[in-house]
């Protein structure tokens, strides 16, 4: 498949089997997703991976972050419900970089993070893996970050969910690049 071809047919993907993505799949996308673009050749990211066992320990986190304490005392028919979103994702990467004190560099180092968390999608949509860029309200929330070994001084750019796909949503039409064009 070429690059263009790449791009213009990969999808999110919200819908996942529940087949899981291996740890060994995951870090072969971020192998090479790593060669995004970032200035002076930072590599202002680190990644939270929960793929293999690490998944389990992730949807207990999940859980206790999305659902609350009230999770206790739900019968497990809701539980599962509320948590089937999470569920049938294959694997889960967190993508987190420095909130760098200086305006200039925060900003390069989230438009690194945001090239390569799109070089991960293209790899995977590659390899037969969906992708889906996730930004819930519970990553900032201190238990979450704790519970992720986020450190005081770093943000998550975002959830990134890999996993295997029965149906390749439609894809929407683009604006014309000729609407999106000012000429000096």
């Amino acid at each position: 498949m070429s690059i263009k071809e790449t791009i213009r047919s990969r999808r999110s993907i919200k819908q996942f089997n529940g087949e899981p993505v291996s740890e060994k799949e995951v870090l072969s996308v971020l192998e090479d997703a790593v060669w995004a673009p970032n200035h002076g050749v930072r590599e202002p990211w680190r990644f939270v991976v929960a793929a293999d066992d690490g998944k389990a320990r992730l949807l207990d986190i999940l859980k206790e972050q999305t659902i609350g304490p009230k999770w206790k005392d739900m019968q497990q028919d809701e539980v599962a419900k509320a948590m089937q979103k999470f569920t049938n994702v294959g694997a889960f990467v967190f993508v987190i970089v420095p909130e760098d004190a200086r305006q200039k560099e925060r900003l390069e180092d989230f438009a690194a993070a945001s090239a390569l968390i799109q070089n991960a999608q293209l790899l995977a949509w590659e390899m037969g893996i969906g992708t889906c860029w996730k930004t819930p309200v519970f990553l900032d929330h201190p238990k979450f970050r704790e519970a992720l070994h986020v450190h005081r001084g770093e943000r998550i750019v975002g959830m990134l969910q890999f996993g295997h796909f029965d149906i390749v949503p439609k894809g929407k039409e683009r604006t014309p690049i000729e609407e999106k064009i000012t000429r000096l």
